[in-house]
Parts: C-alpha cells; structure tokens; sequence
C-alpha cells in the first residue's frame, strides 16, 4: 500500500487540515501569503529559487514569525546553464528593435542569474539548519546525498512531474510525494530537460496514472481554481491539490499592478513560452508573448541565461509605462481569479470543496 495512501493520511503527516496546498510561485509568493494558507489549514509555500541565500533566509524567517505551522520550501533544481557566447549575442541583436520602441539598448552580455540548488551548497546547507517542514524540487532533482542530508532532517520532500518517466526517478530517488504538473498549470513547466520531449498531460489524466503505478502519494496541480476542481482532484486519486493562480490577485501576492490588471481583465488567455526566461512556461497572453510566437525557439539561450534580457525588457517597458513584457505567468483557469485576502480565499476554497464532496 502506498506511504500516506490517502487524503487524511497525508495531511495527518504534514499536519494540516485541509488537503490545499499552494504554489510556492517565486518572485509572487510572500511570507504574509504562506503564513495565510497554512494558518488556514493549508500548506503554504515560498518560492526560492530566484533569492539570493540570506534573502531565502530572511523569507523563512519571516513566515515563521507568522505561523507555527508547517510551509514548504521550493528550489530549482535545473542542470547550471551552459552559456554560448554567439547564441547570447544573436539573441540580444534579435531583441534590440523592442528595446529601441523604449528608447534603450539590450544588455551588452548575458549572465545566469540564478544559481541551481544543485550546486548552490550555501542554500542546501541554510535549508538543513532552518530545518522547514516541507522542501520541494522544480526541474528535476539536486544530488543523492543532499536528498539524503534533507530527509535524515526530518524534512518531507516534494517534487514535481509531468510524466510517468520523472514520477519514477523521484520515485527511485526516495522522494516522500509527487506534484503532478498538468499542461494546463502557470509558471515554469517542470520538465526534467527542456528540449526533450513533453508528453503536455492534462493534470486529472497525469494524476490518474501516476496514482496507478507509484507506490507514492500524488499531488494534483496545474488549472486547479475552485473547490470543485479539487474535490475532482481528489476524486482522480490525488491526496491534495496544489493552487497558485487563484493567489495571485490576492493582496498578499507580490504581483505589480500591470500584472493584476492582465490577470483580471475579460477573458485572459495564457501561452507557452520560453522566450522570457529560457525555458518553457505559462504566461499571460501580452506584448512579450505575441513576440516571442514568432521566434525560433532555437535562438532563445539557455535558462535562466535569456531571463536575464526578458528582466531586462520588462524593466525597461515598465520604465515608459508598458506592463505587457513581464513575466506574467498563470494557468489556463485564469479567468476564475479571485481578488480577495488570502485567509477568506481559503475560507471559500473549503466551503466549495465541502459542497464538492
């Protein structure tokens, strides 16, 4: 029998109430909207992959000032980029017309400006120290003995899935539970490489077969917005649903105002694109995604390499009063967006999910 077989299990070992789990959403996730959801019962996440380590630091700190409940910790777990001094430049000429609408340049060269949790051993060993409840891996796994070190803590720990494939290295790796990324989810796709092939699985249907061949609890994430989309979760055999959309416009979220605005308006529409940071990720339809549709995904460098001009872009466009080039990542249930406070959003999510069941 699958370890945390079921729902109650599962939130029993975590030590929560509620089978919520929200995504940890770097660069949107704040310490007031973690501390939030886990005081409601949920789990709540920060997302530190994009933060330097006394800056991950001083997050925990912070949401624990806020709780004395459990909230996950999330890193990136991407092999380092290898630069290619031509491709970065062929990149930048490519870009410069849009950054001459703002009447600026490219940058002159190109730096990876995040370091993978794979190498980063300041980050592993502050984790091991804080000791959080929960720490999860994006884009694959860090090695063998810092998954061993985070367990032998007593840390439960997460990490994401988009098929069958990387289920069964986290699986084989000791890996406690499974977040099965569905197509439809915001953000950055999960996939272990990026330029391998992407089965683009619905969330229930990834669920639905994770569930039947792991001997691992599976969580449900991607398109996830309403109680009712949990309890279907639930129903696939998931033992809980991870949501991170639905937060965004909540006043906790560090979400720009420009970013609220194209999450609320009519009808928002997302795509896939890896223009903005390097690799593949569920973004807002705007002025960076239109031009990135028409871009040979061959020119784009490695992550988060290209981040650094799409930051660039962005700052330079919010500069003049453009809003359309950021990173303005959500799921396809965008549309059901729910500007309210964090603790009365979980408070609806659970009454839908009662009347769901």
């Amino acid at each position: 029998m699958a370890k945390f077989s079921t729902s109650e299990a599962f939130m029993d070992r975590l030590g929560i109430s509620l089978p919520i789990l929200q995504s940890p959403m770097a660069g949107v996730s704040t310490p007031d909207m973690a501390a939030a959801v886990s005081n409601a019962g949920g789990l709540g996440a920060l997302g530190i992959g994009a933060a330097s380590v006394g800056g991950a630091e001083a997050m925990i700190r912070q949401t624990a000032a806020l709780t004395d409940k459990p909230f996950n910790i999330n890193v990136f777990c991407h092999h380092p980029a290898v630069s290619d001094r031509q491709r970065e430049s062929v990149w930048l000429r490519h870009l410069a017309p849009v950054f001459e609408v703002f009447q600026t340049t490219p940058p002159k060269e190109l730096r990876e400006i995040y370091t993978s949790f794979n190498v980063d051993t300041d980050m592993q060993a502050m984790l091991l120290t804080r000791r959080p409840a929960v720490v999860s891996f994006h884009f694959g796994l860090p090695p063998h003995q810092v998954i061993a070190a985070l367990k032998s803590s007593g840390i439960l720990l997460m990490a994401t899935a988009t098929s069958l494939v990387e289920a069964k290295m986290l699986e084989e790796a000791g890996i406690d539970v499974v977040v099965a990324q569905g197509w439809e989810a915001g953000g950055h796709r999960g996939v272990f490489d990026p330029r391998g092939r992407d089965e683009r699985l619905g969330t229930l249907e990834l669920v639905r077969g994770l569930v039947t061949e792991l001997n691992l609890p599976v969580v449900a994430a991607g398109g996830l917005m309403t109680g009712a989309d949990i309890a279907g979760a639930l129903a696939a055999g998931a033992v809980a649903a991870q949501l991170g959309t639905v937060f965004i416009a909540c006043p906790e979220s560090s979400a720009d105002a420009g970013y609220r605005d194209a999450l609320l308006a009519d009808d928002p529409k997302t795509e896939m694109t890896a223009a903005i940071s390097g690799r593949p990720a569920r973004c807002l339809s705007n002025r960076f995604t239109d031009w990135a549709s028409r871009v040979d995904p061959e020119m784009i460098p490695d992550y988060p390499i290209a981040y650094d001009a799409g930051k660039a872009l962005n700052a330079a466009a919010k500069q003049a009063g453009e809003a359309g080039y950021g990173a303005q990542w959500a799921g396809q249930g965008a549309a059901a967006a729910r500007p309210m406070p964090t603790a009365d959003l979980m408070q609806q999510l659970t009454a839908e999910l009662s009347a769901a069941q």
